[in-house]
Protein backbone atom coordinates (compact mmCIF):
# COMPACT_ATOMS: atom_id res chain seq x y z
CA UNK A 1 0.00 0.00 0.00
CA UNK A 2 1.48 3.39 -0.97
CA UNK A 3 1.95 6.29 1.42
CA UNK A 4 0.17 9.54 0.83
CA UNK A 5 1.93 12.88 1.09
CA UNK A 6 0.70 13.36 4.65
CA UNK A 7 2.32 10.16 5.88
CA UNK A 8 5.54 10.87 3.97
CA UNK A 9 5.77 14.27 5.65
CA UNK A 10 5.19 12.67 9.06
CA UNK A 11 7.93 10.10 8.46
CA UNK A 12 10.40 12.83 7.40
CA UNK A 13 9.60 14.91 10.47
CA UNK A 14 9.87 11.84 12.70
CA UNK A 15 13.29 10.94 11.25
CA UNK A 16 14.51 14.55 11.68
CA UNK A 17 13.26 14.58 15.27
CA UNK A 18 15.09 11.32 16.08
CA UNK A 19 18.35 12.65 14.56
CA UNK A 20 18.05 15.93 16.49
CA UNK A 21 17.43 14.04 19.75
CA UNK A 22 20.47 11.81 19.20
CA UNK A 23 22.70 14.82 18.46
CA UNK A 24 21.41 16.67 21.53
CA UNK A 25 22.07 13.60 23.71
CA UNK A 26 25.62 13.20 22.41
CA UNK A 27 26.46 16.90 22.88
CA UNK A 28 25.10 16.90 26.41
CA UNK A 29 27.50 14.10 27.35
CA UNK A 30 30.63 15.27 25.55
CA UNK A 31 33.15 17.38 27.46
CA UNK A 32 34.89 20.29 25.76
CA UNK A 33 38.24 18.54 26.14
CA UNK A 34 36.92 15.55 24.18
CA UNK A 35 36.17 17.57 21.05
CA UNK A 36 38.87 20.27 21.09
CA UNK A 37 41.43 20.15 18.35
CA UNK A 38 45.16 20.49 19.01
CA UNK A 39 45.87 24.24 19.20
CA UNK A 40 48.26 25.94 16.86
CA UNK A 41 51.35 27.74 18.13
CA UNK A 42 52.20 31.43 18.16
CA UNK A 43 55.75 32.68 18.30
CA UNK A 44 57.57 35.72 19.64
CA UNK A 45 61.14 37.00 19.23
CA UNK A 46 63.22 39.25 21.48
CA UNK A 47 66.79 40.39 20.86
CA UNK A 48 68.71 41.00 24.08
CA UNK A 49 71.28 43.57 22.92
CA UNK A 50 73.65 43.60 25.88
CA UNK A 51 76.91 45.41 26.41
CA UNK A 52 79.19 42.52 25.45
CA UNK A 53 76.99 40.41 23.16
CA UNK A 54 73.52 40.03 21.65
CA UNK A 55 71.23 37.00 21.92
CA UNK A 56 67.98 36.22 20.13
CA UNK A 57 65.30 34.39 22.12
CA UNK A 58 62.42 32.68 20.30
CA UNK A 59 59.33 31.86 22.39
CA UNK A 60 56.17 29.93 21.60
CA UNK A 61 52.75 29.40 23.18
CA UNK A 62 49.40 27.79 22.26
CA UNK A 63 47.21 30.22 20.34
CA UNK A 64 44.21 29.54 22.59
CA UNK A 65 46.06 30.23 25.88
CA UNK A 66 47.65 33.63 25.52
CA UNK A 67 46.46 34.75 28.96
CA UNK A 68 47.18 31.56 30.90
CA UNK A 69 50.17 31.55 33.18
CA UNK A 70 53.13 29.29 32.58
CA UNK A 71 52.34 28.43 28.96
CA UNK A 72 55.11 30.35 27.19
CA UNK A 73 58.13 28.18 26.47
CA UNK A 74 61.54 28.94 25.03
CA UNK A 75 61.97 27.41 21.60
CA UNK A 76 65.42 28.57 20.62
CA UNK A 77 68.33 30.80 21.61
CA UNK A 78 70.83 32.14 19.10
CA UNK A 79 73.97 33.95 20.23
CA UNK A 80 74.96 36.64 17.75
CA UNK A 81 78.60 36.39 16.75
CA UNK A 82 80.77 39.36 17.67
CA UNK A 83 80.46 42.07 20.34
CA UNK A 84 77.39 43.97 21.49
CA UNK A 85 75.74 46.40 19.08
CA UNK A 86 77.15 49.38 21.00
CA UNK A 87 80.59 48.35 19.71
CA UNK A 88 79.50 49.29 16.18
CA UNK A 89 79.32 53.02 16.89
CA UNK A 90 81.80 53.72 14.07
CA UNK A 91 80.11 51.30 11.66
CA UNK A 92 76.33 51.15 12.39
CA UNK A 93 75.41 49.05 9.29
CA UNK A 94 77.62 46.27 10.65
CA UNK A 95 75.43 46.16 13.78
CA UNK A 96 72.43 45.27 11.64
CA UNK A 97 74.38 42.80 9.53
CA UNK A 98 75.56 40.96 12.65
CA UNK A 99 71.95 39.93 13.39
CA UNK A 100 71.35 38.21 10.04
CA UNK A 101 72.56 34.67 10.92
CA UNK A 102 70.31 34.53 13.98
CA UNK A 103 67.36 35.92 12.05
CA UNK A 104 67.87 33.22 9.42
CA UNK A 105 67.92 30.58 12.18
CA UNK A 106 64.67 31.91 13.57
CA UNK A 107 63.01 31.84 10.14
CA UNK A 108 64.01 28.19 9.77
CA UNK A 109 62.30 27.38 13.09
CA UNK A 110 59.09 29.44 12.90
CA UNK A 111 56.64 27.95 10.37
CA UNK A 112 56.18 30.25 7.33
CA UNK A 113 52.45 30.59 7.97
CA UNK A 114 53.17 31.90 11.50
CA UNK A 115 55.94 34.35 10.68
CA UNK A 116 53.79 37.36 9.73
CA UNK A 117 52.05 37.18 13.09
CA UNK A 118 55.24 36.82 15.13
CA UNK A 119 55.89 39.90 17.29
CA UNK A 120 59.58 40.81 17.36
CA UNK A 121 61.44 43.27 19.56
CA UNK A 122 64.97 44.44 20.21
CA UNK A 123 65.81 45.76 23.64
CA UNK A 124 69.21 47.35 24.19
CA UNK A 125 70.60 47.55 27.69
CA UNK A 126 73.57 49.11 29.49
CA UNK A 127 76.07 49.10 26.62
CA UNK A 128 73.76 51.23 24.52
CA UNK A 129 72.87 53.37 27.56
CA UNK A 130 76.55 54.21 27.85
CA UNK A 131 76.88 54.87 24.12
CA UNK A 132 73.79 57.07 24.26
CA UNK A 133 75.45 59.11 27.01
CA UNK A 134 78.74 59.41 25.14
CA UNK A 135 77.44 59.80 21.56
CA UNK A 136 73.67 59.98 21.09
CA UNK A 137 73.94 60.37 17.31
CA UNK A 138 75.93 57.13 17.00
CA UNK A 139 73.50 55.37 19.33
CA UNK A 140 70.51 56.46 17.22
CA UNK A 141 72.20 55.32 14.00
CA UNK A 142 72.90 51.86 15.46
CA UNK A 143 69.24 51.47 16.42
CA UNK A 144 68.16 52.58 12.92
CA UNK A 145 70.42 50.00 11.27
CA UNK A 146 69.33 47.06 13.45
CA UNK A 147 65.69 48.08 12.90
CA UNK A 148 66.24 48.17 9.16
CA UNK A 149 67.69 44.65 9.16
CA UNK A 150 64.98 43.10 11.36
CA UNK A 151 62.22 44.86 9.36
CA UNK A 152 63.44 43.21 6.17
CA UNK A 153 62.14 39.84 7.44
CA UNK A 154 58.48 38.73 7.19
CA UNK A 155 57.70 39.23 10.89
CA UNK A 156 55.69 41.69 12.99
CA UNK A 157 58.62 43.90 14.05
CA UNK A 158 57.53 46.27 16.80
CA UNK A 159 60.65 48.31 17.33
CA UNK A 160 64.14 48.57 18.78
CA UNK A 161 64.85 50.78 21.74
CA UNK A 162 67.10 51.28 24.74
CA UNK A 163 65.27 50.06 27.84
CA UNK A 164 65.90 51.72 31.18
CA UNK A 165 67.78 50.00 33.97
CA UNK A 166 64.66 49.81 36.14
CA UNK A 167 62.70 48.28 33.26
CA UNK A 168 65.43 45.67 32.88
CA UNK A 169 65.21 44.83 36.58
CA UNK A 170 61.41 44.74 36.62
CA UNK A 171 61.12 42.54 33.53
CA UNK A 172 63.63 40.10 35.01
CA UNK A 173 61.51 39.94 38.15
CA UNK A 174 58.37 39.30 36.07
CA UNK A 175 60.15 36.56 34.09
CA UNK A 176 61.19 34.60 37.18
CA UNK A 177 57.84 34.75 38.91
CA UNK A 178 55.90 34.04 35.72
CA UNK A 179 57.95 30.93 34.96
CA UNK A 180 57.66 29.66 38.52
CA UNK A 181 53.88 30.33 38.57
CA UNK A 182 54.29 32.68 41.52
CA UNK A 183 51.57 35.08 40.34
CA UNK A 184 48.87 32.53 39.62
CA UNK A 185 48.54 28.85 38.83
CA UNK A 186 45.69 26.63 37.65
CA UNK A 187 44.83 24.08 40.34
CA UNK A 188 43.53 20.53 39.97
CA UNK A 189 40.14 21.81 41.17
CA UNK A 190 39.86 23.90 38.02
CA UNK A 191 40.33 27.21 39.79
CA UNK A 192 42.98 29.91 39.53
CA UNK A 193 44.90 30.03 42.79
CA UNK A 194 47.24 32.74 43.97
CA UNK A 195 50.24 31.32 45.88
CA UNK A 196 51.28 32.93 49.15
CA UNK A 197 53.57 35.94 49.08
CA UNK A 198 56.44 33.75 50.25
CA UNK A 199 56.44 32.32 46.73
CA UNK A 200 57.33 35.67 45.16
CA UNK A 201 61.04 35.66 44.29
CA UNK A 202 63.55 38.48 44.08
CA UNK A 203 65.74 38.96 41.00
CA UNK A 204 69.48 39.63 40.85
CA UNK A 205 70.83 40.38 37.37
CA UNK A 206 74.45 41.05 36.45
CA UNK A 207 75.51 42.12 32.98
CA UNK A 208 78.67 43.54 31.53
CA UNK A 209 77.85 47.21 32.18
CA UNK A 210 75.05 47.24 34.76
CA UNK A 211 73.51 45.24 37.57
CA UNK A 212 69.91 45.14 38.86
CA UNK A 213 68.22 44.13 42.10
CA UNK A 214 64.42 43.73 42.31
CA UNK A 215 62.32 42.30 45.14
CA UNK A 216 59.21 42.75 47.30
CA UNK A 217 60.43 44.18 50.62
CA UNK A 218 58.75 43.60 53.96
CA UNK A 219 58.62 47.34 54.64
CA UNK A 220 57.08 50.29 52.85
CA UNK A 221 59.25 51.52 49.97
CA UNK A 222 60.34 54.97 51.12
CA UNK A 223 61.71 56.26 47.81
CA UNK A 224 59.16 56.44 44.98
CA UNK A 225 61.96 56.57 42.40
CA UNK A 226 63.00 53.03 43.38
CA UNK A 227 59.46 51.63 43.28
CA UNK A 228 57.62 49.82 40.49
CA UNK A 229 53.92 48.97 40.73
CA UNK A 230 52.24 46.15 38.84
CA UNK A 231 48.73 44.70 38.76
CA UNK A 232 48.99 41.09 37.63
CA UNK A 233 46.07 38.64 37.63
CA UNK A 234 44.04 41.09 39.70
CA UNK A 235 46.64 41.48 42.47
CA UNK A 236 48.86 44.48 43.09
CA UNK A 237 52.61 44.25 43.61
CA UNK A 238 55.00 46.99 44.67
CA UNK A 239 58.61 46.03 44.12
CA UNK A 240 61.85 47.75 44.93
CA UNK A 241 64.07 47.85 41.86
CA UNK A 242 67.31 49.65 41.12
CA UNK A 243 69.85 49.44 38.33
CA UNK A 244 73.47 50.50 38.79
CA UNK A 245 75.00 51.64 35.52
CA UNK A 246 78.80 51.11 35.38
CA UNK A 247 78.55 48.28 37.91
CA UNK A 248 78.22 45.34 35.56
CA UNK A 249 81.15 42.99 35.93
CA UNK A 250 83.18 44.31 32.96
CA UNK A 251 82.85 47.95 33.90
CA UNK A 252 83.43 47.18 37.58
CA UNK A 253 86.72 45.40 36.81
CA UNK A 254 87.70 48.28 34.53
CA UNK A 255 87.11 50.69 37.41
CA UNK A 256 89.20 48.48 39.70
CA UNK A 257 92.00 48.44 37.14
CA UNK A 258 91.91 52.25 36.96
CA UNK A 259 92.21 52.41 40.76
CA UNK A 260 95.18 50.02 40.60
CA UNK A 261 96.96 52.16 38.01
CA UNK A 262 96.21 55.50 39.67
CA UNK A 263 99.33 57.37 40.80
CA UNK A 264 101.62 54.46 39.92
CA UNK A 265 104.98 54.63 38.17
CA UNK A 266 103.92 53.49 34.71
CA UNK A 267 107.48 52.83 33.62
CA UNK A 268 107.24 49.66 35.71
CA UNK A 269 104.63 46.88 35.49
CA UNK A 270 101.59 47.67 37.65
CA UNK A 271 100.50 44.80 39.88
CA UNK A 272 96.81 43.82 39.72
CA UNK A 273 95.67 41.28 42.35
CA UNK A 274 92.47 40.41 40.44
CA UNK A 275 94.43 38.79 37.58
CA UNK A 276 96.17 35.40 38.03
CA UNK A 277 99.88 35.24 38.86
CA UNK A 278 101.97 35.18 35.70
CA UNK A 279 99.44 37.02 33.56
CA UNK A 280 100.84 40.13 31.85
CA UNK A 281 99.59 42.45 29.13
CA UNK A 282 100.48 45.88 27.78
CA UNK A 283 97.88 48.42 26.69
CA UNK A 284 97.54 52.10 25.94
CA UNK A 285 96.74 54.06 29.06
CA UNK A 286 93.95 55.83 27.19
CA UNK A 287 92.06 52.56 26.71
CA UNK A 288 91.37 52.46 30.45
CA UNK A 289 89.52 55.77 30.24
CA UNK A 290 87.57 55.33 27.01
CA UNK A 291 84.42 54.28 28.89
CA UNK A 292 81.98 56.86 30.32
CA UNK A 293 82.35 54.90 33.58
CA UNK A 294 86.03 55.84 33.91
CA UNK A 295 86.44 58.94 31.72
CA UNK A 296 86.17 61.34 34.66
CA UNK A 297 89.19 59.67 36.31
CA UNK A 298 91.50 60.22 33.33
CA UNK A 299 94.85 61.78 34.31
CA UNK A 300 96.02 65.04 32.83
CA UNK A 301 99.21 63.37 31.57
CA UNK A 302 99.45 61.86 28.10
CA UNK A 303 97.08 58.97 27.52
CA UNK A 304 99.17 57.70 24.63
CA UNK A 305 101.78 56.05 26.84
CA UNK A 306 101.59 52.31 27.45
CA UNK A 307 101.01 50.60 30.76
CA UNK A 308 101.90 47.00 31.57
CA UNK A 309 99.53 45.12 33.87
CA UNK A 310 100.96 42.21 35.82
CA UNK A 311 98.67 39.77 37.65
CA UNK A 312 99.49 39.01 41.30
CA UNK A 313 96.55 36.69 42.05
CA UNK A 314 95.51 37.54 45.61
CA UNK A 315 91.82 37.28 46.51
CA UNK A 316 92.04 39.35 49.71
CA UNK A 317 93.89 42.21 48.00
CA UNK A 318 91.54 41.97 45.01
CA UNK A 319 88.48 42.35 47.22
CA UNK A 320 90.08 45.30 49.05
CA UNK A 321 90.74 46.96 45.70
CA UNK A 322 87.22 46.30 44.43
CA UNK A 323 85.74 47.94 47.54
CA UNK A 324 87.40 51.19 46.49
CA UNK A 325 85.11 51.50 43.46
CA UNK A 326 82.06 51.71 45.78
CA UNK A 327 81.16 54.91 47.58
CA UNK A 328 80.07 53.32 50.85
CA UNK A 329 80.70 56.48 52.87
CA UNK A 330 77.69 58.11 51.17
CA UNK A 331 75.53 55.69 53.18
CA UNK A 332 76.98 56.66 56.56
CA UNK A 333 74.15 57.27 59.01
CA UNK A 334 71.55 55.71 56.71
CA UNK A 335 69.96 52.40 57.69
CA UNK A 336 68.46 51.61 54.29
CA UNK A 337 71.21 52.28 51.79
CA UNK A 338 73.33 50.19 49.42
CA UNK A 339 76.10 52.52 48.19
CA UNK A 340 76.51 55.93 46.58
CA UNK A 341 73.64 57.14 48.76
CA UNK A 342 71.11 54.93 46.94
CA UNK A 343 68.10 53.93 49.03
CA UNK A 344 67.51 50.20 49.46
CA UNK A 345 65.22 48.50 52.00
CA UNK A 346 66.56 45.35 53.70
CA UNK A 347 66.61 42.34 51.36
CA UNK A 348 63.74 39.94 52.03
CA UNK A 349 62.63 36.57 50.69
CA UNK A 350 64.35 34.21 48.28
CA UNK A 351 66.31 35.42 45.26
CA UNK A 352 67.33 34.04 41.91
CA UNK A 353 70.73 35.31 40.70
CA UNK A 354 71.24 34.89 36.96
CA UNK A 355 73.26 36.07 33.94
CA UNK A 356 76.88 36.75 34.97
CA UNK A 357 76.12 35.84 38.59
CA UNK A 358 75.38 32.32 37.39
CA UNK A 359 78.08 32.02 34.73
CA UNK A 360 80.90 33.03 37.08
CA UNK A 361 79.78 30.81 39.95
CA UNK A 362 78.95 27.93 37.62
CA UNK A 363 82.51 27.95 36.27
CA UNK A 364 83.83 27.81 39.85
CA UNK A 365 81.34 25.03 40.79
CA UNK A 366 79.60 27.19 43.37
CA UNK A 367 75.93 26.90 42.36
CA UNK A 368 75.01 24.07 44.74
CA UNK A 369 74.11 26.12 47.81
CA UNK A 370 77.60 26.47 49.32
CA UNK A 371 77.83 28.81 52.31
CA UNK A 372 79.77 32.07 52.25
CA UNK A 373 82.94 30.65 53.74
CA UNK A 374 83.05 27.82 51.22
CA UNK A 375 82.63 30.37 48.41
CA UNK A 376 85.44 32.54 49.79
CA UNK A 377 87.75 29.54 50.04
CA UNK A 378 87.02 28.48 46.46
CA UNK A 379 87.60 32.01 45.13
CA UNK A 380 90.87 32.34 47.07
CA UNK A 381 92.13 29.03 45.71
CA UNK A 382 91.28 30.02 42.13
CA UNK A 383 92.93 33.44 42.40
CA UNK A 384 96.14 31.83 43.67
CA UNK A 385 96.53 29.60 40.61
CA UNK A 386 99.20 30.37 38.04
CA UNK A 387 98.14 31.75 34.65
CA UNK A 388 100.06 29.12 32.67
CA UNK A 389 98.47 26.35 34.74
CA UNK A 390 94.99 27.79 34.15
CA UNK A 391 95.57 27.88 30.40
CA UNK A 392 96.56 24.23 30.48
CA UNK A 393 93.64 23.20 32.71
CA UNK A 394 90.95 25.01 30.70
CA UNK A 395 92.06 25.02 27.05
CA UNK A 396 88.50 25.53 25.78
CA UNK A 397 87.76 28.58 27.92
CA UNK A 398 88.10 32.04 26.42
CA UNK A 399 91.27 33.67 27.73
CA UNK A 400 89.66 36.93 28.81
CA UNK A 401 87.05 35.05 30.85
CA UNK A 402 89.70 32.80 32.41
CA UNK A 403 91.66 35.90 33.36
CA UNK A 404 88.61 37.68 34.81
CA UNK A 405 87.02 34.94 36.92
CA UNK A 406 89.07 35.86 40.01
CA UNK A 407 88.05 39.50 39.83
CA UNK A 408 84.45 38.75 38.85
CA UNK A 409 83.94 36.35 41.76
CA UNK A 410 85.38 38.83 44.25
CA UNK A 411 83.22 41.55 42.76
CA UNK A 412 80.10 39.39 43.16
CA UNK A 413 80.95 38.76 46.81
CA UNK A 414 81.47 42.47 47.45
CA UNK A 415 78.30 43.49 45.60
CA UNK A 416 76.07 40.97 47.37
CA UNK A 417 77.53 41.20 50.88
CA UNK A 418 78.74 44.77 51.21
CA UNK A 419 76.45 46.64 48.81
CA UNK A 420 73.15 44.73 48.83
CA UNK A 421 73.68 43.73 52.48
CA UNK A 422 73.13 39.98 52.30
CA UNK A 423 74.60 38.26 55.35
CA UNK A 424 76.14 34.86 56.02
CA UNK A 425 72.69 33.72 57.15
CA UNK A 426 70.70 35.18 54.23
CA UNK A 427 73.28 34.09 51.67
CA UNK A 428 71.54 30.74 51.23
CA UNK A 429 68.36 32.55 50.18
CA UNK A 430 70.16 33.18 46.86
CA UNK A 431 69.95 30.51 44.16
CA UNK A 432 72.37 30.87 41.26
CA UNK A 433 70.57 29.66 38.13
CA UNK A 434 70.47 30.02 34.38
CA UNK A 435 66.98 28.64 33.72
CA UNK A 436 63.58 28.04 35.26
CA UNK A 437 61.01 25.77 33.62
CA UNK A 438 63.59 25.08 30.86
CA UNK A 439 63.61 28.76 29.92
CA UNK A 440 66.53 31.17 30.29
CA UNK A 441 66.01 33.71 33.05
CA UNK A 442 66.46 37.32 32.06
CA UNK A 443 64.45 40.39 31.16
CA UNK A 444 63.47 39.33 27.61
CA UNK A 445 60.49 37.09 28.44
CA UNK A 446 59.02 39.63 30.86
CA UNK A 447 59.50 42.32 28.23
CA UNK A 448 57.59 40.34 25.60
CA UNK A 449 54.84 39.33 28.04
CA UNK A 450 54.35 42.96 29.01
CA UNK A 451 54.32 44.41 25.49
CA UNK A 452 51.97 41.72 24.14
CA UNK A 453 49.66 42.02 27.17
CA UNK A 454 50.01 38.31 27.84
CA UNK A 455 49.84 38.75 31.61
CA UNK A 456 46.34 40.11 32.30
CA UNK A 457 45.69 42.61 35.06
CA UNK A 458 42.54 40.73 36.08
CA UNK A 459 42.07 37.18 37.34
CA UNK A 460 41.12 34.85 34.45
CA UNK A 461 37.59 33.50 34.67
CA UNK A 462 37.25 29.93 35.93
CA UNK A 463 34.85 28.96 33.13
CA UNK A 464 36.33 29.08 29.64
CA UNK A 465 34.32 31.02 27.08
CA UNK A 466 34.60 28.11 24.65
CA UNK A 467 32.48 25.93 26.99
CA UNK A 468 29.37 27.87 26.09
CA UNK A 469 29.52 26.67 22.48
CA UNK A 470 28.64 23.07 23.40
CA UNK A 471 25.68 24.07 25.58
CA UNK A 472 24.28 26.54 23.07
CA UNK A 473 24.41 23.84 20.37
CA UNK A 474 22.78 21.31 22.70
CA UNK A 475 19.92 23.67 23.55
CA UNK A 476 19.44 24.40 19.85
CA UNK A 477 18.93 20.73 18.97
CA UNK A 478 16.58 20.17 21.93
CA UNK A 479 14.43 23.10 20.81
CA UNK A 480 14.55 21.82 17.23
CA UNK A 481 13.34 18.41 18.40
CA UNK A 482 10.40 19.96 20.26
CA UNK A 483 9.47 22.05 17.21
CA UNK A 484 9.54 18.99 14.94
CA UNK A 485 7.35 17.00 17.36
CA UNK A 486 4.90 19.89 17.51
CA UNK A 487 4.77 20.03 13.69
CA UNK A 488 4.10 16.30 13.52
CA UNK A 489 1.26 16.67 16.02
CA UNK A 490 -0.35 19.51 14.07
CA UNK A 491 0.09 17.73 10.73
CA UNK A 492 -1.39 14.48 12.02
CA UNK A 493 -4.50 16.06 13.53
CA UNK A 494 -5.03 18.60 10.78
Amino acid sequence: MGLDSKHVALLVLLLAAVIAMVIALILSLVKRDDISLPPGMKYGMVFDAGSSHTSLFVYQWPTDKENDTGVVSQTHVCDVQGPGISSYANNPPAAGQSLVPCLEEAMSIIPPERQRGTPAYLGATAGMRLLNLANKDASDKVLVEVSKTISSYPIDFRGARIITGNEEGSYGWITINYLLESFMKFSFSGRWVRPGTSKIYGALDLGGASTQISFVPKVQIADAAEKADFKLYGFSYSIYTHSFLCYGQNQALLQALVHAVKEKDLSQPVGFPCYPRGYQSTMALGSLFSSPCTASSAPTSSLNQNVTISGTGNATQCQDLIRTIFNFSACDGKNSCSFAGVYQPPVAGNFFAFSAFFYTFHFLNMTSGQNVQAVRDTVSAYCARDWAELLTSYPQEKKDRLRDYCGSANYILTLLLDAYKFTADSWNSITFVKQAAETDIGWTLGYMLNLTNMIPSEVPTTIKAQNYGVWVTTVFFIVLTLVLVLLMFLLYFR
